[in-house]
């Protein structure tokens, strides 16, 4: 029968089918990118949560080299730029007071514990890609914080996340906030003050998938996991966790099994289905949990490594598991845990997965390289010459790693089984870094404490 259709209208549907199949088993229908594409980096760590990014990045630069554009921002914040189009999405706090010079190094000494009775405001801003140039600013809430923060946290810790047609903003302890791409405030959400451990502040960053954005706070009095309807606002499930606070980024595992939101958590890494049904959990963290969680290979990974803790762990995790999947003291795999290593995890950064390699970077500037299939070490424990201590986490861009520290030095590696550095690349001298940086195609945007650079190729 198929040849009684005419010749044009049959090549219409074999390439509809053709799109189709494309799209169905695409990493993009899954929502598991396995690097920025199309020149969108829509939250913390782009797309997948990954770190990965196309193979055209800039090698080297410094304040002058290589520099697009620099704009200055105003206020503190610590949350990362993201990225949708020509936008550039950043959030800060501006203090009409007296703001602490910051500190670098490890966080041991920052604890503060008084509020400050200044007035602030909670500022969303917007930034053309490829000029810099401030397009609006939104202020979403202004007033005296109502708890104390660490000297290294700040008021804007959370990194945004956008759908492509409106930025979620979260401040912790104020609220989530929907704007539209100009600024225009479409629903907001009031998150309750809640105290947190040693009044570090929370800074976990929102998570979105299809009609939801997921939310959790861990924290010393009511810790939580939350589910809104992104169009709205209005709450669709909030499910207590039995955890104290810790400061990871929820995300959403999609596998061929079934789609997870998975929650690490001093307690246990947790998973809950997509109506915040606990499906299994894994004992046996950090007494602090930071990093973001995210998918390669088919494996989950998540990691936990509280800098002044014994306990420094990393689990490959495959999907399908039920129940408590805790190993039992000796194992370090089972059926759902491909591998377990309890001496490499970061406290700050989360690691990288680029091309088979299971890449940890860890605060003090030491740097290793995994096989992310097995855990075996390819090499371990190398130190980044002459290097600060380090927050942000590290990025993959063809065959290169790059590993950015708090003074602005941004290291780049050889991608694979050896340690070798390529380039030093520095900014201005006495700027701090601790964000993320975000990728738009080939410009690299970095955040600093006093404002935003684009580095991008100038040949």
């Amino acid at each position: 029968m198929l040849r009684s259709i005419p010749y044009p209208f049959t090549f219409s549907i074999l390439f509809s089918l053709f799109f189709l199949i494309c799209s169905v088993f695409s990493p993009l229908a899954s929502g598991q990118e396995q690097e920025s594409s199309g020149g969108n980096w829509p939250q913390f760590r782009g797309p997948g949560s990954r770190g990965v990014a196309s193979d055209n990045l800039p090698l080297e630069w410094s304040a002058t080299k290589n520099v697009e554009w620099k704009t200055d921002l105003p206020g503190r914040g610590w949350s990362c730029p993201i990225v949708w189009g020509d936008r550039v999405f950043v959030t800060t706090v501006v203090n009409h007071g007296k703001t602490e010079a910051l500190k670098k190094g490890l966080y041991f000494g920052g604890d503060r514990h008084e509020i400050a009775e200044s007035r602030h405001d909670w500022k969303v801003l917007c930034l053309s890609l490829s000029t810099g140039e401030l397009l609006w600013e939104k202020t979403v809430h202004s007033g005296r914080p109502e708890t104390p923060i660490h000297i290294k946290n700040s008021y804007a810790s959370e990194t945004p996340v956008t759908d492509g047609e409106f930025i979620y903003a979260c401040f912790g302890n104020v609220g989530i906030f929907c704007l539209d791409f100009e600024g225009g405030e479409i629903w907001k959400h009031e998150l309750k003050a809640c105290p947190t451990r040693l009044d570090y502040g929370p800074s976990a960053s929102p998570a979105i998938h299809g009609d939801r954005i997921y939310y959790v706070y861990d924290n010393d009095e009511d810790s939580y996991l939350l589910a809104l309807d992104k169009k709205t606002g209005e709450q669709t499930f909030r499910i207590s966790r039995d955890e104290k606070s810790n400061w990871a980024t929820p995300f959403v595992w999609e596998n061929p099994v079934r789609t997870e939101i998975i929650t690490p958590g001093t307690g246990a890494i947790r998973s809950y289905d997509l109506d915040g049904k606990l499906l299994w959990e894994i004992k046996g963290m950090s007494s602090h949990t930071i990093a973001t969680p995210y998918e390669a290979d088919g494996l989950l990974f998540v990691s936990s490594g509280y800098v002044a803790g014994k306990i420094k762990v990393v689990y490959a995790i495959k999907p399908g598991g039920r129940g408590d999947l805790t190993l039992k003291e000796g194992q370090t795999s089972s059926e759902f845990i491909a591998w377990y290593d309890n001496n490499i995890a970061p406290y700050n950064p989360s690691t990288l997965v680029h091309d088979g390699f299971l890449y940890v970077l860890l605060d003090r500037a030491i740097f290793g390289a995994y096989d992310a299939k097995s855990g075996k070490a390819h090499y371990d424990r190398q130190r980044l010459p002459r290097s600060a201590g380090v927050t942000a986490s590290p990025w993959a861009s063809g065959n290169h790693i790059y590993c950015l520290n708090e003074d602005g030095v941004c290291y780049v590696l050889k991608a694979g089984d050896t340690f070798e550095v390529l380039y030093q690349n520095h900014l201005e001298a006495g700027e701090l870094c601790m964000s993320s940086p975000a990728i738009a195609g080939d410009r690299l945007l970095i955040r600093t404490d006093k404002r935003l650079y684009s580095i991008r190729n100038s040949d």
